[in-house]
């Protein structure tokens, strides 16, 4: 990682360079299919236009990024996850993108060159412990009345597909901590107001904020076999199976396989989620 890391984040750094990054990339795939009702919502709201610059936070593998990049003509990727970040760039050179990317804390980054229309990001932006920091420095990326769009996860109650799999995974993990739904991590955006006063904090007006709902099919349409595998790999079920032995680990996956296998329809397993579609100007 950059030596342009903010201590705050260092947790975060160390987490998505780790197995996380790597499990990620090697699902890069899927994700994007899983996904992909969210980044239709996420495009339709942002709207870039041909010969727009666009930065595109928390950029992942990159699959945002080259999608923007292939609309706009040119994109910079941000991510703080070196693994996403090499199939990143892999991709790109495959597709022949005009995408970039750059490896760097968003906090700390210098985007005052970049002089961008659009600022995108499809759940990469819950992650940041001091977020109306971080939000001033991406604004500084953009132009006067640059646009921001964005993707987060509302509360848990509003998105069984991870929170089933993570209940099934108590029944057989040792005692955990609340979930730290505040903290820096997938549901640090659920409160609408929480994330207006960021915004306008960082110097952002206009802040919208629409619900979007998806039904997401964990599976990928291979079965339940692949639904247990992915939810083992997603949200707070896979940061509570960290360093956990072996048998919890067989037993949580036994619980997480009994709970999807009444989801099963066919090969899908179909579960509701909501995100947020933020927007925004500077």
């Amino acid at each position: 990682m950059s030596e342009l890391l903010d201590a705050a984040n260092a947790k975060q750094s160390a987490y998505w360079n780790g197995e996380a990054g790597r499990r990620w990339t090697a699902v890069q795939q899927s994700q994007d299919r899983l996904l992909g009702g969210i980044t239709a919502a996420l495009f339709e709201a942002a709207a870039p236009e041909p010969g727009e610059a666009v930065i595109d936070v928390g950029c992942g593998a990159g699959d945002t990024t080259l999608r923007v990049a292939a609309l706009t003509g040119q994109a910079l990727g941000v991510d703080m996850s070196e693994p996403m970040l090499a199939r990143a760039r892999e991709r790109a050179a495959e597709a022949g993108s005009p995408a970039r990317f750059v490896l760097a804390d968003a906090t700390l980054y210098d985007f005052s060159a970049e002089a961008a229309d659009l600022l995108i990001s499809r759940f990469g932006v819950m992650f940041f412990a001091e977020p109306a920091r971080s939000f001033a420095n991406l604004r500084r990326g953009l132009k006067s009345g640059g646009r921001l769009a964005f993707a987060a996860w509302r509360h848990p109650e509003h998105n069984p597909w991870l929170m089933i799999p993570y209940a099934a995974a108590l029944r057989r993990l040792p005692p955990q901590p609340p979930l730290p739904i505040d903290a820096p991590g997938p549901f640090a955006f659920h409160d609408e107001a929480r994330v207006r006063e960021i915004l306008e904090t960082a110097g952002f007006r206009d802040v919208r904020l629409a619900a979007h709902s998806v039904e997401l099919d964990i599976a990928d349409g291979k079965g339940l076999e692949e639904a247990v595998d992915k939810a083992l790999t997603l949200g707070p079920t896979s940061r509570a199976l960290t360093d956990q032995p072996e048998a919890v680990r067989a037993g949580v996956r036994e619980e997480v396989r009994a709970a999807l296998s009444e989801r099963l329809r066919g090969d899908k397993v179909e579960l509701s989620g909501m995100a947020w579609i933020v927007r925004a100007r500077a």
